[in-house]
């Protein structure tokens, strides 16, 4: 049997990270960072039956049946696919549902508070769903969004991004009020002739 050389095997996995990260565009970057940061966040596990593993120098894991740990997300939801964990999170269906409700009650000009990683979290939470229950999910969360875009365009229309409305957003969100603020500032500019 053939060894393949060091060469050989490197290059089968080469990737232009430039040519990756340029054909994506801000809010998706920060999308993927914020997604993997969620799935790298320690969770709460219950051991169903005694478990080991050791992947060095990244995974060791030693548990007796019925501890109780803190692990990676990642490896919680592979480990839950195979009866070896119960995952003790928060309920997720529950903390949207919160989420759209103070969105919709909120006034016309006001955003609601959400956490920086609540995207990833929705995302993340739909993946786990029936095709039937996702597309439930998904015709809920369209009010929500179209509702939180509408306000973040007239409120960047009208002043940079403050701390006080910084801490409401999510950080998809941020950029793009950002991108908004700085571009209607140099329409402004233009159509009004100001230097």
């Amino acid at each position: 049997m053939k060894s393949s050389s060091p060469s050989s095997s490197s290059t089968s996995i080469n990737i232009d990270i430039d040519k990756l990260f340029f054909e994506m565009d801000e809010i998706s970057i920060l999308y993927n960072f914020s997604s993997l940061d969620y799935l790298l966040k320690d969770i709460r596990v219950i051991y169903l039956r005694d478990f080991e593993i050791s992947i060095r120098p990244l995974i060791f894991i030693s548990a007796k049946e019925g501890d109780m740990t803190s692990i990676p997300r990642w490896i919680s939801v592979i480990l839950s696919e195979h009866g070896v964990v119960e995952i003790h999170d928060e309920d997720q269906l529950s903390y949207i549902k919160r989420a759209l409700n103070r969105e919709r009650i909120s006034q016309s000009h006001m955003l609601s508070t959400i956490e920086p990683d609540f995207y990833a979290r929705v995302n993340n939470y739909l993946q786990s769903l029936e095709e039937k229950d996702r597309e439930s999910l998904i015709v809920a969360l369209n009010p929500f969004i179209a509702s939180r875009l509408q306000k973040i365009v007239k409120l960047s229309a009208s002043s940079p991004l403050v701390p006080e409305l910084e801490e409401k957003l999510s950080i998809e969100e941020k950029l793009l009020y950002e991108n908004f603020y700085n571009m209607t500032s140099k329409f402004k500019k233009l159509v009004l002739k100001i230097e």
